[in-house]
């Protein structure tokens, strides 16, 4: 079976495992790159992901995710600790609160663009395959029942919020009302999750017997891998 996958992608530039090793590198050039000098390699990253997966960089433009980095850029803009030098529309601000505000948004924006470029491109079975082949037995399978409880998480939530909404819950008493909608979401999730347990149990599955699944290798996945630690190596003399 791994043969006839590896067959199958050998007309593909880029397979699961290089998609994979974007993924990382993407995450890699936002953590082990000193804040200071974020600019640079967090925009290099953008630009590849944006040229490889457009889409994924155009979902950012999505008012939810305007809304959620937004926010993060004015928490680090009024509460970043630094001492107010500039005056911005009748507001003292401090420069170093502005620049450390671009920057963590713009890490925010690389890891949530390569978060769903690798979610689209690459079947989530794939990656837990790939886990079990290094050894982490059970990992895949952990992997495969939370990316499996995602769809019916978010389908549960908003099904309990429009319920406490069409009842009135939010009228009186609402922090109490989200208080419940909180315990209403991890008792759906718990409930979801525990059924999955039973129904592997059921089939006799057990972590150390686990098949790993073929994963799709592309015509440049070797590549990419001594192009990442080099690109790193390089970037990170840069800064």
């Amino acid at each position: 079976m791994i043969v006839s996958a590896q067959r199958s992608s050998a007309g593909q530039l880029l397979g699961s495992l290089g998609q994979l090793v974007i993924f990382l590198w993407a995450i890699a050039l936002v953590v082990l790159t000193p804040l200071t000098g974020t600019f640079l390699p967090v925009g290099i990253g953008l630009v590849v992901l944006g040229l490889l997966h457009p889409r994924s960089l155009g979902r950012i433009f999505r008012p939810r995710w305007l809304v959620l980095l937004g926010l993060l850029f004015l928490l680090n803009v009024f509460f970043g600790g630094g001492q107010p030098d500039r005056l911005l529309l009748g507001i003292r601000l401090a420069s170093a609160n502005l620049i450390s505000g671009v920057q963590m948004t713009l890490c925010a924006v690389l890891i949530l663009v390569a978060t769903d470029a690798l979610s689209a491109s690459v079947d989530i079975t794939e990656v837990a395959g790939l886990l079990e082949r290094m050894g982490l037995h059970g990992l895949g399978f952990s992997i495969g029942v939370a990316t499996n409880l995602l769809p019916n998480l978010q389908r549960s939530s908003v099904d309990a919020w429009h319920s406490l909404r069409m009842r009135g819950g939010l009228r009186a008493r609402w922090l109490r009302a989200l208080q419940l909608l909180l315990i209403t979401i991890l008792a759906n999730a718990l409930r979801h999750s525990e059924e999955i347990v039973l129904a592997a149990e059921a089939r006799a599955f057990t972590p150390a017997r686990s098949r790993a699944t073929p994963i799709r290798i592309g015509r440049l996945d070797r590549w990419l891998i001594p192009v990442g630690v080099f690109s790193l190596a390089g970037l990170f003399l840069l800064v």
